[in-house]
């Protein structure tokens, strides 16, 4: 063996131990994460407990606002869950090398992000036997029934590409983590399913991951247009539009990059790797985000250039009460402090580093919330037909503690599995499918361990 293949042998056995050491230990830090998530897990089992008991009438939704805070929740983790296929498709097939540590975060972030979307619409329902009511009574022609098809159809597709990305790694661990409970051991020795690194097994392996990669490209871009068309297809100022598809895919690369930002930020800095996920990568989502939240600029002002332009009745209200009215203050900060800041302060390299990135991309991530809930409310509290002859909480919505507490549960649920998942597997790929030539990439990760 040579001198260099020597140095990369070494390399490689140094990276390895860096990258499963979190499968080992547990620190403190972790066990009181993990008890704070559960704490506001239970809260919002109470809240959902209440609303089971009572029915809907606990939430602030009636006749008129019957989609509330949980449809925005549905619609925005629908659009985080995009960022898988934005990793694992476009910028895998098109060879973007930069990428490749922070593909299984994104996958990672998918799988949680679609469970959520789909056990946040069952809780819409109100009675959950309602869920399989709409399979065994399904109206094809619905749009409702589609966007249940794509959901779990990318839901499938999402845990196949993470695991089929972590069966070598999942290999790896069984024969390599010797000091880990026995239940884990058991767990990574069923799951490696007899991988061992035979040349067939990679062939197969490789054909699978693109096959996949390749489906999942159409499906993810169908679960935001079938979402759109749900939208489009209600009878509701703001939603009639044939510019709502390409809006909510745009919106979605852009708050799903944000989410993969701060994602590598807490990665690379509780799990110490740094020499990993690096200032370069900061750099490159930093441009990536600036493309992104561009094109969705240009949606936004498409989207709101026509009604506002023609201002004609109900139209021109719910543009009236966007712009100055009583959402406005929520309206300016999604476009200014969430889309327009952002797009001018990632143009400087200066913000394109961890920290500035990091405050950046909370912002874009809020802004991303709000706009869904913007989206969701003020077009159903201004409907074609007046509201008229109701009670006074038919002309308002604001939810109700349980409402919010079913919520910030869902947002724990995420954090939750995103965590669980991370701590029990490889953040970042260990095993590659076959032996590589040493890249810039891990000359770099070699000088900044020496």
């Amino acid at each position: 063996m040579s001198k260099r293949d020597l140095k990369q042998q070494k390399f490689r056995t140094k990276r390895g131990k860096r990258l499963l050491r979190h499968l080992i230990s547990t620190s403190l830090q972790y066990k009181l994460w993990i008890a704070f998530l559960l704490l506001l897990v239970v809260i919002g089992l109470i809240g959902y407990y209440r609303q089971l008991r009572y029915g809907l009438i606990v939430t602030a939704m009636r006749d008129y606002t019957s989609w509330g805070i949980y449809i925005s929740n549905f619609v925005f983790f629908v659009a985080i869950s995009l960022v898988g296929s934005l990793f694992s498709s476009i910028l895998k097939l098109n060879k973007n090398l930069w990428s490749r540590p922070l593909i299984r975060v994104s996958e990672i972030i998918a799988v949680a992000a679609i469970i959520c979307a789909a056990v946040i619409i069952i809780v819409d329902m109100g009675r959950p036997d309602r869920f399989f009511y709409v399979i065994t009574h399904l109206r094809i022609q619905s749009p409702i029934i589609w966007d249940v098809i794509i959901i779990s159809t990318y839901l499938v597709i999402s845990i196949l590409l993470l695991y089929i990305s972590m069966l070598p790694d999942i290999a790896l661990c069984r024969d390599r983590l010797t000091e880990i409970p026995n239940w884990k051991k058991r767990l990574y020795r069923v799951m490696a399913i007899n991988w061992n690194n035979h040349p067939k097994q990679i062939a197969m392996l490789q054909k699978i991951s693109k096959i996949l990669a390749i489906v999942v490209l159409p499906v993810a871009f169908a679960i935001h247009t079938v979402t759109s068309w749900l939208f489009a297809t209600t009878w509701r100022p703001g939603w009639d539009s044939t510019n709502l598809g390409p809006y909510f895919v745009s919106g979605a690369f852009m708050a799903g990059a944000g989410v993969i930002i701060i994602a590598m930020y807490f990665i690379r800095k509780h799990l110490r790797l740094k020499a990993y996920i690096t200032n370069l990568h900061f750099d490159k989502m930093g441009r990536l985000l600036v493309l992104l939240s561009l094109v969705y600029l240009y949606f936004n002002i498409n989207e709101f250039l026509g009604p506002a332009f023609k201002m004609v009745g109900v139209e021109g209200e719910h543009i009236t009460e966007l712009f100055v009215g009583k959402y406005a203050p929520m309206y300016w900060f999604v476009q200014v402090g969430g889309l327009l800041l952002p797009i001018v302060l990632l143009m400087f390299k200066t913000f394109r580093k961890p920290l500035p990135i990091l405050i950046i991309s909370i912002f874009i991530v809020l802004g991303a919330w709000f706009k869904r809930y913007l989206i969701v409310i003020p077009s159903l509290q201004h409907p074609y037909l007046p509201i008229q002859g109701v009670e006074e909480s038919y002309l308002h919505y604001n939810p109700t503690w349980e409402e919010w507490a079913i919520t910030i549960s869902s947002f724990a649920w995420l954090l939750l599995i995103i965590t669980v998942l991370i701590k029990l597997f490889p953040v970042i790929p260990v095993k590659k499918y076959k032996p590589v030539s040493e890249t810039t990439a891990e000359q770099n990760i070699l000088k900044n361990e020496s």
